[in-house]
């Protein structure tokens, strides 16, 4: 079947979504071989990160950091619970909320994940002044497609 001509807005090298998206693929799998090597996976490191910043949050809170919902999150608490990198506690003001904490092995953990920045810093060939004007960009861009949801 011979394909349609379609306007520029269409072709799927145009998109902005696209360029996101593939960048977004590429960038876990980079992650993926220096993650390993301190046994977590992506999503296992986003929630440390937010840990390492701030102990002690709330499962929902955590969630709303990584916009996503606490569900999709709770296999990976309960995987870093069992790698003994945190403690899930019931909340003493209410029951319904679960608070995480880093156990020792949890905050040793960080020490060894300090260089996975400046991994990804070479790896860019870019100077890092321009990747955190770059990272600014596409916050002010995110900020913007959440206002403009309904």
């Amino acid at each position: 079947m011979a394909s349609q001509e379609i306007g520029a807005d269409l072709k799927l090298d145009n998109q902005l979504c696209f360029t996101l998206y593939s960048t977004s693929l590429l960038m876990t799998k980079f992650y993926k071989p220096l993650l390993k090597g301190l046994g977590l996976t992506y999503p296992q490191y986003l929630v440390l990160l937010i840990l390492w910043q701030e102990d002690g949050l709330s499962a929902g809170a955590i969630s709303r950091h990584l916009m996503t919902d606490t569900g999709s999150l709770t296999p990976v608490f309960k995987r870093l619970e069992a790698d003994g990198l945190l403690r899930r506690v019931r909340s003493r003001r209410d029951e319904r909320v679960v608070e995480l904490f880093l156990t020792e092995q949890g905050r040793a953990l960080q020490a060894r994940a300090q260089e996975i920045p400046d991994c990804v810093v070479m790896a860019s060939g870019q100077p890092a002044s321009e990747l955190v004007e770059l990272k600014a960009r596409l916050e002010a861009l995110r900020e913007k497609l959440q206002e403009a949801m309904p």
